[in-house]
C-alpha cells in the first residue's frame, strides 16, 4: 500500500515507526543530520525544516530551474550527509524534489504543450558512483516514486566545482556530458541535486541539445539562496512558487 502523506507532502511518522527508531538508536547510535542531536537520523524539528518551499530561477541559457528548498541551514546539512554516506536521507529529501519536479513539469507544459516529457538525471562520474556506492540524484528520484530516462553516458572526470566561479565552472564542464545516442524529437526536464551557478545543468542540457533533444525545464532538491550579486556569482532571477500538484510520475511525465 502506498505510504500516506500529509498535506505538505512529507511522509508521516506513525507511533510505531517512532518506537522502532528509538529502539534502533539504542543499538546503532546516530545523530541528526541537520543539527547533530543524538538518537535520530533526522529529528522532528529538522524534518519540519525540509518541508517543500518551491522557488524558481532562470539559468544562463534562459531555461527555468525549480528547486524545493534553499541550499542553506538544515537543508544543506542533510543534503551533504545524504551525498556523503547516509543515502537513507534521500527519503526525507524526496518531497522537496517532488515539489520541484511538479513545478518544472507544469511550466514545461505551459511553454511546450502536452507532448511527451521525460525526466533525466544529471549523471555522476564513475569514480563518484564507486566511492559512494549509489547515485544521490537517482536515489532521491526513486524515493519520490520517479523513473528516469537513461540518456547520458557517465560524466567524464572533472575538477571539483565548489570553489570555482560561474565562468570557471562552465569552462571545466565543457565536454563532461555526452548522450548515449540520438535524442531527436525527445523533450526533457533535467534533474540535479543542487543548483548553485547552474553551470552543471546548462552543460548537461547542451549535451542533450547536441544529440537533437530539447530541454524545457530544470528541477533540483535545493538551490543556493540569493546573495549580494546573485546566486553564487550568478545573476539569475528567482521567486517563490506556490506548492502545487507534483506532476505525473514515471519515465515519461505524461
Amino acid at each position: 500500500m502506498p505510504e500516506s502523506r500529509p498535506s505538505d507532502g512529507r511522509p508521516s511518522e506513525s507511533p510505531l515507526r517512532a518506537a522502532v527508531l528509538d529502539a534502533a538508536a539504542l543499538l546503532l547510535p546516530v545523530s541528526c543530520a541537520g543539527c547533530g542531536a543524538d538518537d535520530r537520523a533526522l529529528c522532528g524539528a529538522c524534518d519540519a525544516a525540509l518541508a517543500p518551499a518551491p522557488r524558481r530561477r532562470v539559468l544562463a541559457d534562459g531555461i527555468p530551474a525549480h528547486a524545493g528548498l534553499d541550499y542553506d541551514g538544515v537543508a544543506r546539512e542533510v543534503i551533504v550527509a545524504m551525498k556523503s554516506d547516509r543515502p537513507g536521507l534521500a527519503r526525507r529529501l524526496a518531497p522537496a524534489l517532488v515539489a520541484a519536479i511538479g513545478a518544472a513539469v507544469a511550466e514545461a507544459r505551459r511553454v511546450g504543450g502536452d507532448g511527451a516529457l521525460e525526466l533525466c538525471a544529471v549523471p555522476a562520474t564513475r569514480r563518484a558512483r564507486r566511492r559512494r556506492g549509489y547515485d544521490p540524484v537517482r536515489r532521491t528520484l526513486a524515493a519520490g516514486g520517479y523513473r528516469v530516462a537513461r540518456v547520458f553516458r557517465a560524466a567524464r572526470p572533472h575538477p571539483a566545482q565548489k570553489t570555482l566561479s560561474r565562468a570557471e565552472r562552465a569552462a571545466h564542464l565543457a565536454g563532461v556530458f555526452a548522450a548515449r545516442g540520438a535524442l531527436d524529437g525527445r523533450r526533457f526536464v533535467l534533474v540535479d541535486d543542487v543548483v548553485t551557478t547552474g553551470a552543471t545543468l546548462v552543460a548537461a542540457a547542451d549535451a542533450v541539445r547536441a544529440a537533437g533533444g530539447e530541454v524545457l525545464a530544470y528541477a533540483a532538491i535545493a538551490s543556493t539562496p540569493r546573495r549580494a550579486g546573485g546566486f553564487g556569482g550568478d545573476a539569475a532571477t528567482t521567486h517563490r512558487n506556490r506548492p502545487g500538484r507534483s506532476g505525473d510520475r514515471g519515465s515519461a511525465a505524461g
